[in-house]
């Protein structure tokens, strides 16, 4: 028979892991502890609309609609819009203090700027897409990123890259109300 002072030790490492791994599930969100003061932090978020255009034997790619979002340290942010070859003019816009932590969290505590520097090609095929880049610096290490949305690209987009696309494409909409 097992001894009840055995079920107790044993019990033990279980019980801890669960008040770990239950309040990670329940709070999604990235932490913010490792963000401090002193991390600076810039980026650059283009969003485009590309179409294949065929000329008979030739084709084109253009974009439709091009979106390009700058972030700055301080949370001071610009939105440009150039749409069917017309830009529209500037929208400047100031990120909260919570916004601007929770980017450079999610930026930070993912390893976001460890991702190898990488252009995410199109399939020959897709006529209609969108492409996005972006460009971040924190504390002086740089990420260069291109890619398209997962149903129009060869290859498969690390998911980090998607949530921070969907922050990104959220401060946009933030911005564009």
């Amino acid at each position: 028979m097992v001894k009840p002072i055995v079920l107790i030790l044993g019990a033990i490492p279980i019980l801890a892991a669960i008040f770990i791994v239950v309040p990670q599930l329940t709070r999604p969100e990235i932490q913010s502890s490792a963000v401090n003061s002193e991390d600076v932090m810039t980026l650059q978020y283009t969003k485009e609309h590309l179409e294949k255009v065929s000329f008979g034997l030739t084709q084109s790619i253009g974009a439709d609609t091009a979106e390009v979002l700058t972030i700055q340290n301080d949370g001071s942010a610009v939105y440009s819009l150039t749409k069917n070859g017309y830009s529209e003019p500037d929208v400047k816009y100031q990120l909260s203090e919570d916004e601007l932590t929770k980017l450079k969290a999610l930026i930070k505590e993912t390893g976001f700027v460890d991702i190898p520097n990488n252009v995410y090609q199109a399939k020959p095929d897709i006529l209609d897409y969108e492409k996005y880049s972006i460009q971040v610096t924190l504390d002086g290490k740089t990420v260069n990123l291109q890619w398209e949305d997962q149903n129009a690209s060869q290859e498969f987009v690390p998911p980090i890259i998607n949530q921070v696309q969907s922050s990104l494409d959220d401060i946009i909409s933030e911005i564009t109300q």
